[in-house]
């Protein structure tokens, strides 16, 4: 497969030919760093221990001034107090989103407000409250057999991914959002979940969950401020590793060509890899 997949990337069938050119790239970058070293203000050198070490140097804290703080308060002002149920409705009725939780056996359902009862599901299962407080006997859309055919039969991974992807895309629409960032911008952070039930994708670590095992959940956000995927890596495994994957695995309109990690993040490898398929990885 090596000369088609080549073919593809537009890269050379050996990596000879490629290796001089990312040396003296990495070369260049270094002399320029170093000749501008004793007039940077951002990085310094200091001798600790014997030996050197590279410190940079923070941010200054910038006071916000009174003309901010006047336009946040108007903002806020101008929000509407509502419920998180009317939130859910409000956004289906303008993206449609809860129609990507199609049924397990992809077959229309012949059942009306089924976008209530799915917003409904969510909610139980997003705020870990279960379905009884949604229950509403007189209601069809959210009794007790509705809402339980609409979880068992609806909510699975792949569905999820759909439906979030389509509010992804809506967002990406609103002006306000194209001015944070043209999509080609991201960035993954992992966060750590203690699991309290045996299963085969958690792992130990008593650093972050004791006597304890758990998982990490790598995080992908766009410079839209949106969550664009999501991926469950057992245990604390390094994100390096699925980093990649986020990128070339999600299914929204965005297209991100560079993406920042923390130092979890940082492996040759990745670097590698992110360069041969046309991507920059950028670790903070």
């Amino acid at each position: 497969m090596r000369p088609q997949v080549c073919r593809a990337l537009g890269r050379r069938e050996r990596p000879e030919p490629e290796l001089p050119a990312r040396a003296d790239q990495l070369a260049a970058a270094y002399q320029h760093t170093a000749t501008h070293l004793p007039t940077n203000a951002a990085v310094r050198l200091e001798s600790q221990n014997g030996r050197d070490r590279l410190i940079l140097t923070g941010l200054d804290t910038l006071d916000e001034p009174p003309s901010l703080i006047a336009r946040r308060d108007q903002v806020q002002a101008l929000l509407p107090r509502v419920d998180l149920p009317e939130v859910l409705l409000e956004i289906d009725a303008r993206t449609g989103f809860t129609t990507a939780l199609t049924h397990i056996s992809e077959r229309g359902a012949r059942v009306n407000d089924l976008g209530v009862s799915r917003c409904a599901v969510l909610l139980a299962e997003a705020c870990n409250s279960g379905l009884a407080p949604l229950i509403r006997p007189d209601v069809p859309a959210l009794t007790f057999n509705r809402l339980v055919w609409v979880q068992q039969n609806s909510l699975r991974a792949e569905t999820l991914i759909r439906a979030n992807a389509r509010l992804v895309d809506a967002q990406t629409l609103i002006p306000l959002a194209q001015s944070w960032g043209g999509g080609e911008v991201a960035s993954a952070d992992g966060l750590r979940f203690v699991v309290p039930i045996r299963t085969m994708n958690a792992g130990p670590n008593r650093q972050y969950y004791g006597a304890e095992r758990g998982v990490t959940y790598d995080n992908f956000t766009s410079d839209h401020f949106t969550g664009f995927h999501g991926i469950v890596i057992p245990g604390t495994l390094r994100d390096s590793m699925f980093i990649l994957e986020g990128v070339l695995e999600h299914h929204t309109s965005l297209r991100p060509v560079e993406v920042m990690a923390d130092t979890a993040g940082v492996s040759d490898v990745v670097f590698g890899l992110f360069w041969l398929l046309g991507y920059q990885f950028s670790p903070r």
